[in-house]
């Protein structure tokens, strides 16, 4: 199928903003808009391709901080989440957590949940352990790990919600998907499963 992908890095702490299109249906959605709403938008009218969906790996700010700026440009956006990343209100650090959209954008994905992007099929893999909600996005061969798992590297567990052993167990489970998957992470360069499979030494521990 004819995917593309475009990124930008955005925010302080320079996360992955990802526009996964498919070119020959002119449909696009969009991952982890962080922040910088303007440029992201950009991203998105150079496309040329129709906003159809936001999807986040995980509610922490720098992964989400632009989602309510783009939904005053695009106000019947559906928002994707996992359910146990999202609070009522503002209670707590807002920093960790992203608090609950309106009813009509607000939308919730779990494990195994599919969504359709022109003829691309994006699959939902929960992957606890940076956050509870915490997932992996997977489109064809290419995963989108958020920050479960990076170039020789995993997301950090010490923030609220964050568990050691969740992490290993998700990263176990991302490194015996059979076959070769591109992975677009949080931040950081794009990598490889195959190439973390040999060289992180947290996937290798998790498979064991």
């Amino acid at each position: 199928p004819p995917m593309k992908i475009d990124s930008i890095m955005v925010g302080p702490i320079m996360t992955n903003c990802y526009l996964l299109s498919d070119e020959t249906a002119g449909v696009c959605a969009l991952i982890d808009p962080g922040d910088e709403a303007d440029r992201v938008l950009d991203m998105v009218s150079r496309s040329g391709c129709a906003l159809q969906y936001i999807l986040l790996t995980h509610g922490h700010f720098d992964h989400t901080t632009a989602v309510r700026p783009i939904l005053e440009r695009y106000p019947d956006l559906p928002v994707y989440i996992n359910e146990k990343d999202v609070v009522d209100g503002r209670r707590g650090d807002m920093e960790l957590v992203f608090s609950r959209l309106p009813e009509h954008n607000q939308r919730y994905y779990k494990e195994g949940d599919t969504l359709t992007l022109g003829s691309l099929t994006i699959r939902v893999m929960e992957t606890p352990g940076h956050t509870q909600g915490s997932v992996c996005l997977l489109v064809g061969d290419v995963m989108f790990s958020g920050d479960t798992l990076f170039r020789c590297s995993c997301g950090r567990t010490d923030f609220a919600g964050g568990d050691w052993r969740e992490m290993l167990r998700s990263l176990g489970r991302l490194g015996n998907l059979p076959g070769p998957y591109r992975v677009y992470p949080g931040h950081d360069q794009p990598t490889t499963l195959d190439y973390e499979r040999r060289a992180n030494p947290y996937v290798r521990q998790g498979m064991k």
